[in-house]
């Protein structure tokens, strides 16, 4: 167990399945008390019951501005003042940008880049205030490598990795720390709309990881020493070319 992270509080998005529950899982077994958001109340409700009495339910739209707005004050009255927090949740759209959705582009644009800035914007004046916290996004490694077959997704955490290091020079003198994961293909919920034959080649020849090894990697970067910040982590199965 990380001595540091005992009795500290943390708050993910996008916390009943995926990446976002092992994250929790993981902070959980650390000694962490969290905060798991996600608008699933009957998934959120069964996860929270298995991980134990250190695992606080919050059901929340994160579409909706009006309730992200007043996220703190909520996860305060669960947990104490927050120590950590994860913007998780997000959505995935592939295809060529000629034949896309643009209705369901803008729905994964509002997700994965306004809600998760709204988000972050609702807890950092109170970590200014007490001059110290982490947060963490879950990027993409189409953050920093433009993935062909995925235009709006790629532009959604190009648009993450500027907020967030823009964000995180403006907030270092406080002792706040910003950093974000970027993971390759995970078997996730995101990738449901792989045709079967993909998903079945790909894990019979290693190109996707596990959620829990996503986990590990955000547990790495909050355990390093409060003067050391990792800036990006990208994190590849050895088999993926890139």
């Amino acid at each position: 167990m990380a001595e540091a992270l005992i009795g500290k509080t943390a708050a993910i998005t996008g916390a009943a399945s995926g990446i976002g529950l092992e994250c929790a899982r993981i902070l959980i077994e650390q000694g962490c008390k969290v905060v798991l958001i996600d608008r699933d109340r009957e998934r959120l409700t069964a996860v929270c019951e298995e991980l134990g009495e250190n695992a606080y339910p919050l059901e929340l739209n994160l579409l909706d501005g009006a309730q992200v707005s007043v996220m703190l004050p909520k996860i305060e009255a669960l947990v104490g003042p927050l120590d950590i927090f994860h913007a998780n949740a997000g959505a995935y759209v592939g295809g060529a940008a000629a034949e896309g959705n643009p209705d369901q582009w803008d729905m994964v644009l509002n997700l994965n880049v306004n809600a998760a800035f709204r988000c972050v914007q609702a807890v950092l004046p109170a970590m200014i205030e007490r001059r110290g916290g982490d947060i963490i996004f879950t990027s993409s490694v189409a953050g920093v490598v433009p993935v062909v077959w995925e235009p709006v997704y790629t532009a959604s955490k190009f648009a993450v990795q500027a907020f967030l290091h823009a964000t995180r020079r403006q907030v270092s003198e406080y002792g706040i720390r910003m950093g974000a994961v970027l993971p390759g293909p995970v078997v996730t919920a995101l990738l449901d709309d792989w045709p079967k034959e993909k998903m079945e080649e790909a894990l019979a020849n290693g190109s996707l990881m596990q959620p829990r090894e996503v986990a590990e990697a955000v547990l790495f970067m909050l355990t390093r020493p409060q003067g050391v910040v990792i800036r990006d982590m990208v994190i590849l199965p050895n088999s993926v070319d890139l």
